[in-house]
């Protein structure tokens, strides 16, 4: 066989690769940017629409498994780039300026783990090379100034008009509770709500991300309805326990997101299992494969299984979530394979194509 002939034959195996995150073959991606002989083997470029950090390690072994099935023995040097593209979202919205994919983060009731799921997720893509920002859209309930560190910390403005998120841990955040005094409520009524949710996520400075996770607050009521015509999403994740009540609270909640057209992603089982802290035994406390059930039943993935870990609490508590604090650890790499796996289900998604096709005026002479 030619040199010509193994490169020819060693791109038609990777093509067929089925990258495992997106579910789709390297050729149907258009991924492979650059492969060639090398001293040593073959270099082969990919350019994936999933954030790429860390991901060498999972993709180099099952690829060259993958030229060793093709017959192609040879050592593969893997290079990775990450494009992330803007995904369609509900009609007849187009997505904001500057920002590729509004994520929303939702559960219909309160006490599963929502926020830090969200903080968790966004963290995790921002540690795999994306550009995240984080809006905290539980007016009554903002928890990510805690959760991240920050409470007490004001936002800067721009001309008194734009306002600057707050940075931190390398994702830009914007909550009402960096805008209040966190001690005093906000006594206020739905239009109310949604007007300030609208203006801190149009007013805020954003810049250039490639996602924004938006931390919905509980319920299917007015504000998550307003928030889903309102803001163009581009996937929602939904947070359930594995119990009934919750899993049947998650259905309302996967429901409305259908019922507005914003696409669900995938649901995502929070505190799945119990992990003692001393001898790491895990315990079902809260029963078994409720999301699982729901994920099935309403024809979409499950994200994730998490678990209900006490270090998980205290590393929220003091500000550095578990993403952050416990890299390499398991109940961190349950994060950030949730995070790889919501990136590939989005990558699934239609490209928006709004502004795609140049527009064309017809102009009459009178």
């Amino acid at each position: 066989m030619t040199e010509s002939d193994s490169l020819a034959a060693a791109r038609r195996a990777i093509e067929a690769f089925v990258e495992p995150f997106t579910g789709r073959a390297l050729g149907e991606l258009q991924a492979v940017v650059g492969l060639d002989s090398a001293m040593d083997g073959l270099r082969l470029s990919l350019r994936l629409p999933v954030p790429t950090g860390g991901l060498e390690a999972t993709l180099q072994p099952d690829l060259e498994a993958a030229l060793d099935k093709a017959g192609i023995r040879r050592k593969l040097t893997l290079a990775l780039e990450s494009v992330i593209p803007a995904r369609a979202v509900q009609k007849p919205l187009k997505p904001m300026p500057g920002i590729r994919n509004i994520v929303a983060v939702g559960s219909a009731k309160g006490g599963v783990g929502k926020s830090t799921v969200a903080v968790n997720l966004a963290l995790a893509w921002a540690a795999q090379g994306a550009r995240v920002g984080l809006l905290d859209a539980d007016v009554y309930g903002p928890s990510q100034p805690l959760l991240l560190g920050v409470t007490g910390v004001r936002p800067e403005t721009v001309d008194n008009k734009r306002i600057l998120p707050v940075m931190a841990h390398g994702l830009k955040l914007m909550s009402i509770g960096l805008l209040i005094d966190p001690d005093q409520p906000a006594i206020w009524r739905g239009p109310m709500v949604t007007q300030a949710l609208t203006q801190l996520l149009t007013e805020t400075e954003w810049g250039e991300l490639d996602f924004l996770v938006l931390d919905l607050p509980p319920g299917t009521g007015d504000l998550q309805l307003t928030l889903a015509q309102r803001v163009p999403v581009a996937g929602a994740v939904v947070v359930t326990t594995p119990q009934k009540i919750a899993v049947s609270d998650a259905r309302k909640g996967l429901k409305m997101f259908e019922k507005v057209s914003v696409p669900v992603l995938g649901v995502v089982e929070n505190m799945s299992t119990h992990v003692c802290s001393h001898c790491g035994h895990e315990d079902a406390l809260f029963g078994q494969g409720g999301g699982e059930a729901l994920a099935r039943e309403c024809g979409t993935e499950l994200l994730a299984r998490l678990p209900l870990d006490a270090a998980i609490g205290v590393e929220s508590d003091q500000g550095r979530p578990t993403v952050l604090s416990a890299p390499g650890t398991a109940r961190a790499q349950a994060y950030e394979l949730m995070a790889r796996r919501v990136a590939g289900a989005l990558a699934r998604r239609p490209r928006d194509r709004a502004g795609a096709f140049p527009g064309i005026v017809v102009e009459t002479k009178s």
